[in-house]
Parts: C-alpha cells; structure tokens; sequence
C-alpha cells in the first residue's frame, strides 16, 4: 500500500475541497434526513473498531443519490461519535475524508451537480451490462478494478453490487471476485424507504413524514481459503435482503400496505 499523503486523497483530490463539498451538501441535505423526513439508523455499533483501510460496505440502491448522501451523513456522525443518530450536524465540520463509493460513470457524468457531488469520493466504472438505457456485454476494465483497490488501500468504500435502484436485482459477480481478492472486512447496510421519500435521482422530495431506514450488518464471515465468488456473493444478498425469499416478504408488505397506507412508513 503507498504511502497516505495528508493532503490528498488516494486519487489527488485535496481534502480541503472534499470536505468543502461534504459540507456544503450536508447541510443542504440535512432537512432531507431529519426534517421532512426522519432517518432511522441502526447498528452503528458494528462499525466501532474497524481498520481505517481495507473496509468494504455493501449495499442495496434505491436512489442515485439520496442514499450515498445519508451515508455520509451516517459516516460523519459515527466518525464523531454520535451512534444510531444524525440529530448534531456539527459532526460535518469533522467529515470522514477517506471514504470512497462506487458509482456509474454515466451518471456521474451526467450535470454539473454529479460532477461536483463526484469530488466527494467517487470511483466511477463503466457498467458491464448496460449503458444508457441499453443492454450492452463489455469486458471489465482493469484499470477501474485497480481504482476501487487503491480506495480499500486508503480509506473505507461503499459498493451496490447490484450495480442498478431495482429492488431484487441480480447481484454482479465482479463484487465477489474483488472480496475474494482483496479480502476487505465486509459490512452489509440494508436500506430502505428512500424510494418512497425521493424520486428515482434522489434529488426531489416525493413525500415528507417518511421514515428512510439504513441498518449497519456485522462483518461478514467470510473463509477466503474455502469459499468461492459465487458462494461469497449469496452471502452478500442475503445479508442486504435482497434474495428471492425477501421479494417474497416484500411483495406482501407491498400489497398489505396499499391496502392499509399507514400500516408501513
């Protein structure tokens, strides 16, 4: 692992720029989180005592952006101190600089905010499967696996490997083989609620007095000698409810819900 520079990140962004973003956008979307709508965090404690580097997050999408921003707000709070909570926005003075998060090119491409909320730590790839709207079947490019490694080798990184917002998609397999490689210390988040409180981009407030909820895993325990791709990524989707028998349970929450509106928030 190369030598961290205190003055910029594993890509050469400065840090004082990062956390200029990070706390021009925390504030900006403060209100979104615990205001019009109420952010529910659980399971912070699993973070305490982990490394600095080699921490990989996995988790379900469901916006493009209003779940990476309440993750920040999540890590900057518990970087802080303050657990299962987001109440003292103080905690964006004090950001969590070396934190990384995966993200489509083609999105973070798309408009001057991407661009900038891009500055925050993105580590953009181009979709294997699908770019612009379109099926598409490309190789990986290695130069992007290299990129995500050099962010596990700085700081903290969040990854959907599910790579799409549609709940129960498949997972991608090149999540699984990075772990098997890199073998990072694994925590599973399981969100959800984001997409009845946002739009699609995360950016428009869809409804207020919803309860967005984001729940930190423990580690995954992951025997990188025995186990293979496949077998790690099953653990991964299950551990973000994100399997067959979960779509089971949510198609019936789904309907119960459109039948009693206040039975689910």
């Amino acid at each position: 692992m190369a030598k961290k520079n205190i003055f910029v990140d594993a890509f050469g962004t400065p840090y004082f720029l990062k956390r200029l973003v990070i706390f021009i956008f925390g504030l900006i979307s403060y209100r979104r989180f615990n205001g019009f709508n109420k952010l529910e965090i659980t399971g912070s404690e699993n973070l305490l005592g982990l490394p600095n580097t080699n921490v990989l997050f996995v988790s379900n999408h469901q916006t493009y952006f209003a779940d990476v921003a309440a993750m920040y707000h999540a890590f900057c709070s518990i970087n802080n101190g303050y657990l299962n909570t987001i109440k003292n926005p103080i905690y964006l003075l004090n950001p969590k600089v070396d934190f990384y998060y995966v993200a489509a090119k083609e999105t973070m491409n798309k408009g001057l905010l991407s661009r900038i909320f891009k500055i925050a730590g993105a580590v953009t790839v181009k979709r294997t499967w699908r770019s612009e709207g379109k099926n598409v079947n490309r190789m990986v490019d290695m130069n992007e696996v290299e990129n995500i490694m050099k962010a596990l080798d700085n700081g903290w990184v969040i990854t959907f490997p599910q790579g799409t917002t549609s709940a129960f998609a498949e997972g991608r397999k090149g999540t699984a083989k990075l772990i098997k490689n890199q073998r990072p210390i694994v925590i599973p988040i399981k969100i959800d609620g984001f997409r009845r409180a946002f739009d699609k981009k995360g950016l428009i407030l869809k409804v207020t007095g919803q309860k967005p909820t984001m729940e930190f895993k423990k580690p995954l325990e992951i025997d990188y000698e025995k186990e293979n791709p496949k077998q790690i990524l099953e653990k991964i989707m299950f551990a973000i409810e994100q399997t067959p028998d979960f779509n089971l349970l949510h198609e019936y929450d789904e309907k119960r819900g459109s039948a009693q509106p206040d039975a689910r928030v």
